[in-house]
């Protein structure tokens, strides 16, 4: 990667059952959360030859373990600099969520605001989520963005103006509305998770992604599937033919693209 090279990045996990996103430039590599085991994320970031050790920083979504359960044990291995909003580490603190942390590890990216963490700038933004304040990224360098979207239940008309036009987006297609009202879940979750505070379905999440791509966008990725609600061929489908039945070119123009919740993508770099 040459020094004016924009950023390389890959989708770590991405499901229900734990989720965790890489990104480099050339002068920072950056976890964005870690809800597998520490010893799965190693070797995740193994799949794409990088190591744990050159990590210099790790952001935190929200307070949910799909997100934040190795995150206590890869801080005290390594040492890593942790960031989340203030709201997120006093939930995370008062109910011990991820055991000690050194008090000098722990930082505050304030939701709504922008960080700069050496050649790369970082927006968060809030979303509509049953967590305490919730917050996704957008990253961006030399004209070039990557946003990250999931846990949501809705966007509103202010997440679509941070979020618009990027060049590639993360986005979420937790479910397929009928597979999860016949599923095997308990009535009160079923209605946590359709709520404007729960997940977007593959329906949402592709109305979504065509309301906010551009003409810089060139890959959506199909995020945090539900390993119980969702097909991974469904979820790739409805996002397909959406864009599709929206005159978006999704053979040479914008690439739809799986994640999976056990391996990580390859290196894509912007």
């Amino acid at each position: 990667m040459t020094e004016n090279s924009a950023f390389k990045y890959s989708i770590l996990a991405s499901g229900s059952t734990g989720n965790s996103f890489f990104l480099e430039t050339p002068q920072k590599k950056i976890l964005v959360d870690a809800g597998l085991s520490g010893k799965k994320i190693e070797s995740l970031l193994g799949e794409i030859g990088r190591d744990i050790h050159d990590v210099d920083a790790l952001l935190i979504t929200h307070e949910h373990s799909d997100h934040i359960k190795g995150i206590g044990v890869l801080a005290r291995k390594y040492g890593l600099e942790l960031y989340a909003n203030a709201e997120t580490w006093s939930e995370i603190d008062s109910k011990n969520m991820v055991g000690k942390i050194d008090e000098s590890q722990k930082h505050i990216f304030e939701m709504g605001k922008t960080l700069t963490f050496g050649d790369i700038d970082i927006e968060s933004f809030g979303v509509s989520h049953d967590a305490i304040a919730p917050q996704f990224y957008r990253f961006m360098k030399d004209g070039k963005s990557f946003v990250l979207l999931t846990d949501t239940g809705y966007v509103s008309d202010r997440m679509r103006g941070v979020i618009e036009n990027a060049d590639a987006y993360l986005m979420e297609s937790n479910h397929e509305v009928e597979m999860l009202r016949n599923g095997p879940y308990p009535w009160t979750t079923k209605q946590r998770i359709l709520s404007d505070r729960g997940h977007l379905s593959n329906e949402d999440g592709a109305e979504v992604a065509f309301n906010v791509l551009g003409n810089k966008t060139r890959r959506i990725f199909l995020g945090h599937l539900s390993l119980h609600n969702n097909i991974k061929e469904l979820a790739h489908m409805t996002m397909d033919g959406y864009l599709q039945q929206h005159d978006v070119d999704t053979q040479r123009e914008v690439h739809v693209i799986d994640t999976s919740h056990e391996h990580a993508s390859c290196l894509f770099e912007i």
